[in-house]
């Protein structure tokens, strides 16, 4: 996984350098997305590491599986990325894409774990609390833990906040310990 990432990377920066230069990130993040669909396809995937069929076949059959005429820009990924043996890192290209472009926008991801669903009020209470907090415009994933008996766990980047019930008796437990 690391290596497809490393070779990935160089395409993504070259993507998003191209994407930011003609202003079209959130076209090129559309383009990527419909790419990277069809690079998992478990079916392109076969075809991808066939080696009976050459580069500009594979090319060929994944434009057509595009459904629609490709502008000169994905059509030249996909050449490259098929000339290459890289159509595989697709999904990769896309993934680390959409961190430059997060990056680029001033957007940062947040995971947060709750004991219980929030409806969509909370979930937006909350998450413009934490943009406020973290002085960063933020997208919110929201995954339901009910090991943390109540409250919320949040994880920005590389930092955590922790106002569950079960962080405050694992606080309390290391307090009594020492």
């Amino acid at each position: 996984m690391a290596e497809l990432v490393t070779i990935a990377r160089p395409y993504a920066e070259a993507v998003f350098r191209m994407a930011l230069e003609n202003r079209a990130l959130a076209a090129w993040s559309e383009r990527l997305s419909l790419l990277s669909a069809i690079a998992s396809n478990e079916q392109m995937r076969a075809c991808i590491g066939n080696p009976e069929l050459s580069a500009a076949q594979k090319s060929a059959l994944f434009k057509s599986l595009a459904g629609k005429v490709l502008e000169g820009g994905e059509a030249n990924l996909i050449d490259v990325l098929a000339s290459n043996e890289r159509l595989a890192a697709l999904p990769e290209i896309a993934g680390l894409f959409e961190g430059l472009r997060a990056a680029q926008e001033g957007v940062k991801e947040a995971t947060i774990y709750s004991a219980f669903p929030l409806d969509e009020q909370q979930r937006k209470t909350l998450v413009s609390d934490l943009e406020a907090r973290f002085k960063t415009r933020l997208t919110a994933e929201v995954v339901v833990d009910q090991s943390l008996i109540g409250g919320v766990k949040i994880v920005v980047g590389d930092q955590v906040l922790d106002t569950s019930v079960l962080g405050k008796i694992e606080s309390l437990r290391l307090a009594l310990k020492n």
